[in-house]
């Protein structure tokens, strides 16, 4: 059983799992307005590409409930700009904007009084949520077929070419069930592995400056009880060098039409050292973290945090949340609809 990122609370608010008082504490949030799910993606008690589209449907829907008794006009202006501040909260992943205008969408579509139009939200955040576990699902799945052309041992559809054989797999930030509305991504992959009797191994970058692998995959990891070692970001490249290292998987925030990649920073040198050593990489994604409006890379918005996450003394930081990792660096892109080459269409 995976954890619950986000839920429904008894009262109809959107609940969470606070992200930043793991590992140490596991404590959940409810949320009722939209000013409070901006302050939790904003300060990443939620975050995660998929699971911010999808905390940010199920938040928006939330945070309406209120309002149902007004005009049909002023609550669809309501929900059209409590739409448009949450899609304003974090600008890199492609997953919040995706999912803000399919509220949107839905909120100019609908026919009927405020309360229908209540209605239709909260069954459209629903299905961005019953959407997302599917396709963590069926990333997992499609993901069996690049263990196979790592330097480890796994046959087509995860079989076993040998009992003995581990597979190393490295991951970069937190890409599973704390990451998404479902399972995972990149680590939805392995779990799905595990599930056929593969033994995996992880390697479990730490993910400075906010640890999101020392403090989130590893406790997801332990609480699955699959072995995992976490290691200094700067030892990924040692880790390679020795033969280490199978296969690195990673997730995305957005990726470009021409399959450029953001992903939490840090990803770009990891890319540089697989290509060095002979390690194939690759993204895992769902469709709603690829924009194929965006060209390429360089026109990826990219976050840029505050100094005092990495500056200890007062002194001027440079603090992006994400890098954009060169297409060419990539061996594929993992999504439901199996692995995928670009250009990306629509």
């Amino acid at each position: 059983m995976h954890v619950k990122t986000v839920d429904w609370a008894p009262n109809g608010a959107l609940r969470i799992i606070d992200q930043t008082r793991l590992p140490a504490e596991e404590c959940y949030l409810d949320l009722d307005t939209f000013e409070g799910v901006i302050e939790a993606i904003r300060t990443l008690r939620v975050r995660g590409a998929p699971a911010i589209g999808v905390a940010a449907a199920m938040g928006l829907a939330a945070s309406l409930r209120r309002w149902v008794k007004l005009p049909r006009e002023r609550f669809v202006s309501a929900a059209l700009s409590a739409a448009d501040a949450i899609g304003a909260a974090r600008p890199t992943a492609a997953n919040l904007g995706w999912a803000m205008e399919r509220m949107r969408k839905m909120a100019r579509g609908t026919t009927g009084d405020a309360a229908a139009v209540f209605e239709a939200l909260l069954q459209e955040a629903q299905a961005i949520w019953r959407e997302d576990q599917a396709m963590c699902r069926a990333m997992g799945e499609a993901g069996q077929t690049v263990l196979s052309v790592g330097r480890g041992a796994v046959g087509a559809v995860g079989k076993r070419k040998s009992a003995a054989r581990v597979v190393n797999v490295l991951t970069h930030c937190n890409t599973g069930a704390l990451a998404t509305g479902g399972m995972g991504t990149a680590l939805a992959v392995v779990y799905v592995a595990v599930e056929r009797g593969v033994k995996v191994h992880v390697w479990v970058d730490e993910t400075r400056p906010l640890l999101q692998g020392s403090r989130l995959t590893a406790w997801e990891l332990k609480k699955a009880r699959i072995p995992h070692t976490v290691q200094p970001d700067g030892a990924a490249a040692s880790l390679m060098q020795r033969g280490k290292v199978d296969v690195v998987l990673v997730g995305a925030d957005r990726v470009a039409k021409n399959g450029d990649t953001a992903n939490k920073i840090g990803t770009y040198p990891l890319a540089l050292a697989a290509k060095q050593h002979g390690v194939p990489l690759y993204v895992v994604a769902p469709s709603s973290s690829f924009d194929p409006k965006c060209k390429s890379g360089a026109a990826i918005p990219i976050e840029q945090r505050a100094a005092d996450e990495v500056s200890l003394t007062g002194s001027p930081a440079f603090n992006p949340a994400f890098d954009v990792t060169p297409a060419a660096l990539i061996s594929g892109w993992v999504t439901e609809r199996g692995v995928l080459r670009p250009p990306f269409k629509a």
